[in-house]
């Protein structure tokens, strides 16, 4: 059989080529709260047992190494934390007065660049309007209603890429795609 005949080859999306203990994790830290069994099984897309072994292998995984974060579980709920006794530390290193779950929501909006703030919500939880407020109480986002819907958009502010002295052009997808335009983002919406 010649390759002609054959159908066009699909690749995964990238997510199905990670573990499932790396996946939780990445769950665990774009959601920044605390989870139960049920909401990772959801999310992840596999069963409550798989994910009860993932967090296991992941925890294990954890305990292992000399980092600075770790798995807590507390009750029924499991969160990636930072361990005992950084706080200091990282109060000390960040430039900012941000708590660490408004800094990774800050995070998710430069990665994104620009992102609805009802899809942000979906990504990081309802807990991410106050991180908002917060965010737009300190100027390091702004934001903009949309001309047709009832969310905003949100982008980084130019005090953000003064603080974090990231340039716009280093925040770049990973896939490449043409520049969208404002017209190509309302319509998006």
């Amino acid at each position: 059989m010649d390759d002609t005949t054959q159908g066009p080859q699909v690749a995964a999306p990238p997510s199905a080529e990670l573990s499932l203990p790396a996946r939780l994790e990445a769950i665990l830290y774009l959601k920044g709260r605390s989870m139960t069994l049920g909401e990772l099984a959801e999310i992840s897309g596999v069963a409550r047992d798989a994910v009860e072994m993932g967090l296991i292998t992941l925890m294990a995984d954890y305990a292992h190494r000399d980092t600075a974060l770790e798995i807590r579980q507390e009750g029924q709920r499991y969160s990636l934390q930072l361990r005992d006794g950084l706080g200091e530390l990282v109060q000390n290193l960040l430039p900012v007065d941000l708590s660490t779950a408004a800094l990774r929501t800050l995070a998710t909006i430069a990665l994104k660049k620009r992102i609805l703030q009802s899809d942000l919500v979906e990504l990081r939880g309802s807990g991410a309007y106050d991180h908002i407020k917060e965010l737009l109480a300190q100027n390091f986002i702004e934001r903009k209603r949309q001309s047709e819907g009832r969310s905003y958009w949100l982008t980084l502010s130019e005090k953000f890429h003064r603080t974090f002295a990231i340039k716009t052009d280093e925040l770049k997808p990973k896939r490449s795609e043409p520049a969208a335009t404002d017209d190509d983002w309302e319509q998006a919406a």
